[in-house]
């Protein structure tokens, strides 16, 4: 076992591994931290072992139209809905739900909002990093 545990929100327990030459990955139970999991883990180490250099999905700067409260301490993904308005100004809503166990915010959710480990949250009207869904649709 190589890796046990991470320190996201959502998102642990997840194990990677090796038996032989066969590689592991074991997903926590939550479906909304399976989500997390394979998209910012997963999937990244499955394209290095395709043999790709280097797998970054694309984030960006964002402004974050309500409150978003966080616990400092982990690396957190919160799901949002992200639009771009007819100026090219990127917005996005933080979801209600952000519960691993709650689906309804997954499926309304067009992107991840990122907060930094040391977040305590955030202030409607301050900029945010955050990271498209591959279906995006503003």
């Amino acid at each position: 076992m190589h890796l046990w545990k991470v320190a996201i929100k959502p998102g642990k327990p997840l194990i990677f591994g090796r038996i032989g030459k066969a590689w592991f990955f074991g997903l926590p139970g939550n479906p909304v931290s399976v989500h997390v999991t394979f998209t910012q883990i997963v999937r990244p180490a499955l394209w290095k072992l395709a043999g790709v250099d280097s797998f970054q999905a694309l984030r960006l700067p964002a402004v974050c139209e309500n409150d978003l409260h966080k616990t400092p301490g982990r690396l957190e993904f919160q799901r949002g809905h992200l639009t771009q308005d007819a100026t090219g100004q990127v917005s996005v809503f933080g979801l209600s739900g952000q519960g691993s166990h709650q689906l309804k915010s997954l499926s309304q959710a067009n992107c991840f909002i990122i907060l930094p480990s040391d977040s305590c949250g955030i202030q409607a009207g301050e900029t945010v990093i955050v990271e498209p869904f591959e279906n995006w649709i503003c």
